[in-house]
């Protein structure tokens, strides 16, 4: 089982006096890091959010916001009359400057600047607190929920892929075997071009040729890239996410397939090992967003 770090989860509650909403997105990263847009009123319990958040939702670049809709309105608030006393005796200047009556509405104007006015702030009760947590972690699990399936996905992509790479690998046997063919018929006729009047001695080309073919040969190589791709699809189905793991083992793979494109030394089995380091790469490029 395979989790994306890829997920969105959204979920609402109400309290007496206001609808809070909290929305999650993550996204692949190599850490947890997280970044939150919540009010103020929420600030003090920021860091038991983040700690909650990092247990349920492990790594990723994550995103938070809770927003607060004032469903009763604000009962209590305040206005600056110093700042707002100064607010006006900089209009009145301006205005006698630039030679304009001062607007007759210029209290509401007023009002409207900057920390002139302000709601007090109320403070965060244990129960509704308690109520904003609950509906954290159901956006978490709905989070969850849609990286699961994400994940679903990206396993039938790499199942498929390595059943390709697998395929692959049993392409290139009847071209090994050609291979051998045409090695022994090339190194009999550069003997014979070279040596015209000497007679080839045939066990001592037979030992060159055989000391030459183990140098090239890739049955080591093909046996531990097909144990790889076994594992690596073992993997996929253990009960918990491990993208690290996965790109550790392909890694190894493309280590088998890159030896085997060194050794090859065949036009056929080169063109082979392009095609599974096609599919690799495809596999290495999703394997970023694993958890």
């Amino acid at each position: 089982m395979i989790k994306s770090m890829t997920g969105f989860g959204k979920a609402e509650c109400e309290l007496t006096d206001k609808r809070v909403s909290v929305e999650i997105k993550t996204l692949n990263s190599k850490q947890f890091d997280m970044l939150a847009r919540i009010p103020n009123v929420f600030r003090d319990k920021e860091l038991d959010i983040r700690t909650f958040m990092n247990n349920k939702l492990e790594r990723g670049k994550v995103e938070l916001t809770i927003s607060v809709d004032e469903t009763a309105g604000y009962e209590n608030f305040t206005i600056n009359k110093s700042l707002a006393k100064k607010y006006y005796d900089q209009i009145m200047i301006l205005s006698s400057d630039l030679g304009l009556r001062p607007d007759a509405q210029i209290l509401s104007t007023l009002l409207k600047l900057p920390d002139v006015m302000k709601a007090e702030p109320k403070e965060l009760k244990e129960e509704d607190w308690a109520i904003v947590n609950g509906a954290i972690g159901e956006a978490i699990n709905k989070c969850n929920e849609f990286r699961q399936i994400e994940g679903n996905k990206l396993e039938t992509d790499f199942e498929i892929r390595i059943g390709l790479i697998l395929g692959c690998l049993n392409d290139l046997k009847p071209f090994e075997e050609e291979r051998i063919q045409k090695i022994r018929t090339k190194f009999k006729k550069d003997l014979l071009e070279s040596l015209t009047e000497q007679k080839i001695d045939e066990n001592r080309l037979e030992q060159e040729i055989i000391y030459y073919l183990e140098k090239i040969d890739v049955t080591e190589e093909k046996t531990r890239l097909k144990s790889h791709c076994d594992y690596f699809l073992i993997t996929l189905l253990e009960p918990v996410s491990n993208g690290k793991k996965l790109s550790f083992i392909g890694q190894e793979i493309g280590r088998e397939i890159n030896t085997i494109g060194s050794k090859a030394n065949d036009y056929n089995m080169q063109k082979i090992v392009v095609q599974m380091k096609d599919e690799l790469e495809k596999i290495k490029e999703q394997l970023m967003n694993i958890l």
